[in-house]
């Protein structure tokens, strides 16, 4: 998502801002702003919405004077993506700029606190623009101890530098849960949210661990704990060529995506709680108790994100007891579907730019409906179209087949399940609260399973010759089943296909032969019995069976030939832990088979065409 880049020494530091920012931009952003301290210690900002050669647009022709400065790329979250959101943020007086990746959670809270004892005047709908007022609030003399003290007060996941004209070579960064990597130059300092926008001026690097503030000089880099002692981040030499840091060290993109999605969730699940405990859609243009009125929800979608959408029909009908039925964007404008002022349509679409789901989310509201719009892009036609927004915020996704997009995507429709259930009154808040709380558990238990990818790829190779694939599952294992079959097909070009299990005996059973492989998802839950009972069905005639299945589950082993297990969770959250064994099993045997994983034939990434 956003990035950040900054840089102080002996040379003019806009040029190198500006390339390291156009290094960021695969990381996807819907503005630009640069901060630079003149030689007459003044700060000179240019921002502007957009990509990045919008703000180069404004620069002037002789550039900027300078050797010291930050510089951004902005991926809208508080406040519509424009010239005035975009960043650098400055204080009232102009003396320091921010800039900043992550979310501020408690920012309405410290925001109300400066208006009311120091009478601040907000310009921008951002929480960055907090960082800048309270930092200047505290600074007695000392731009780090002020960095510190404002770095405790703040709740979230962050991370942002700060620049002041009393300190004109000083640049002052602080992070927790979200990358910040120092650059150790021989004649002066760097930083960026990715070593991508460094290896092109130093490979020895330091990542900033949570809680510590970094001082960049011309003379080099000091880091302290947030009460000033003395501390060290993480220091590394970084052997990667630029286009390898742009992949972080992975062999391709849609690797690096699939290792991402723990970051990816965690960032979809900020600041979804305000002050009062309760969860909160990111925009709702109509009145919430309007949703107490709905009668039924239409979600609508294609490819990955219909499969989303399946698994969002059990999380919707469970918490907040209302009908769901799930559609192709493609087909349904086309049936005539009842629409009225108590129906509420779910449009998914990563892009948010995707034709079918744009046109099904027009028609609907054409047809007096309301629409919630679930995308990854601020400001696209979907959310601009759309009477609420839950973003996904899974930043860019370069590969072409979908991994990070569908991950969070159940994530947010997750949460507007929960909405959806807290506005209805069918939960307590403290239930709403408490299942929240088991998605933040997810992010450390995705790395748990994404640590067995060794074992997972050895099973993957075995099956690369394969001819057909199988994938079964029942309840949430059934989307499951499907995408994992769509991953497999869109990468490898191997026919795959997903079945509900308990329709193996009315037809599919047909197609097993021996040691044809067959994938079946069979977790904890109130179906698992009977996903074990197809199992048998499909070995007893010569499937070779691959087991997704929970940790601790020892007696399905003889059920299967080879089982990868998942850690336990809520049974409607499983489907984030188990698609990630299905797209390493789809990306292996791609890879096996000498594929081109991140740009498969035929396909393009956003399909903008009926």
């Amino acid at each position: 998502m956003c990035g950040i880049m900054g840089y102080t020494g002996r040379d003019d530091c806009l040029g190198t801002i500006v390339n390291g920012l156009a290094r960021l931009e695969y990381r996807g952003y819907d503005s630009a702003g640069v901060a630079v301290i003149s030689p007459d210690a003044e700060i000179t900002i240019h921002k502007k919405a957009g990509k990045l050669a919008n703000l180069r647009d404004t620069l002037p022709e002789g550039g900027v004077a300078g050797t010291c400065g930050i510089g951004h790329t902005r991926w809208a979250t508080h406040g519509v993506p424009n010239d005035v959101n975009a960043h650098p943020h400055l204080d009232p007086t102009g003396t320091l700029a921010v800039i900043h990746n992550g979310i501020i959670e408690n920012y309405e809270q410290i925001k109300s606190e400066l208006r009311e004892r120091r009478g601040a005047v907000f310009t921008s709908d951002t929480d960055t623009e907090v960082i800048a007022h309270l930092v200047a609030a505290l600074y007695e003399g000392s731009l780090p101890a002020a960095v510190r003290a404002a770095t405790k007060r703040f709740e979230g996941q962050f991370a942002f530098a700060v620049v002041d004209i009393r300190q004109p070579d000083v640049i002052v960064a602080a992070k927790r849960s979200a990358p910040m990597i120092l650059g150790h130059l021989e004649d002066g300092s760097m930083l960026s949210s990715d070593v991508a926008g460094l290896i092109e001026h130093t490979r020895e690097v330091e990542a900033l661990l949570d809680d510590q503030i970094a001082i960049l000089t011309p003379e080099g880099i000091t880091v302290t704990d947030l009460d000033g002692a003395a501390s060290e981040g993480h220091r590394y030499t970084v052997d990667w060529d630029v286009e390898a840091a742009e992949k972080q060290g992975y062999d391709t993109f849609m690797l690096k995506e699939i290792h991402e999605q723990p970051q990816a969730v965690s960032d979809t699940l900020l600041g979804r709680v305000d002050a009062d405990g309760r969860i909160v859609l990111d925009q709702l243009d109509f009145d919430p108790a309007l949703l107490r009125a709905t009668d039924k929800i239409y979600v609508v979608a294609c490819g990955t994100s219909y499969h989303a959408g399946m698994v969002s029909k059990y999380a919707i009908e469970h918490w907040a007891r209302i009908g769901v039925e799930v559609e192709f964007a493609s087909e349904f404008r086309y049936r005539d579907p009842i629409l009225t002022r108590s129906t509420l349509v779910v449009a998914i679409s990563q892009s948010g730019e995707t034709a079918d789901t744009i046109a099904a989310a027009e028609y609907a509201k054409a047809q007096g409906a309301r629409v919630v719009a679930v995308t990854n892009i601020v400001g696209s036609t979907l959310a601009r179209t759309a009477d609420a927004t839950v973003y996904t915020r899974a930043g860019l996704e370069v590969a072409v087949a979908s991994t990070k997009a569908f991950t969070t995507q159940i994530i947010a429709l997750s949460v507007l399940a929960l909405f959806l259930a807290q506005e209805r009154r069918e939960m307590f808040a403290e239930e709403c609260r408490d299942m929240l709380d088991r998605m933040e558990a997810l992010p450390a238990l995705m790395h748990q399973v994404l640590e067995q990818e060794e074992h997972i790829a050895e099973l993957a190779r075995r099956w690369a010759d394969a001819q057909y694939v199988m994938f079964i599952g029942r309840q949430v294992g059934l989307p499951l089943a499907l995408e994992g079959a769509l991953k497999l097909k869109e990468i490898s070009y191997i026919h795959a296909e997903g079945f509900a299990s308990g329709e193996m005996k009315h037809g599919p059973i047909a197609l097993i032969d021996e040691g044809g492989p067959v994938i079946a998802l069979a977790t904890e839950g109130h179906v698992k019995s009977k996903v074990v009972s197809n199992i048998q069905e499909v070995r007893a005639r010569g499937a070779q069976v691959l087991l997704v299945a929970t940790e601790g589950d020892t007696e399905v082993k003889a059920h299967a030939d080879h089982v990868i297990y998942v850690p336990d969770v809520h049974e409607l959250l499983y489907p984030v832990l188990t698609v990630l064994p299905l797209q390493l099993i789809g990306y292996h045997m791609a890879v096996e088979l000498g594929r081109d994983v991140d740009q498969p034939r035929n396909l393009a990434k956003t399909v903008t065409v009926e």
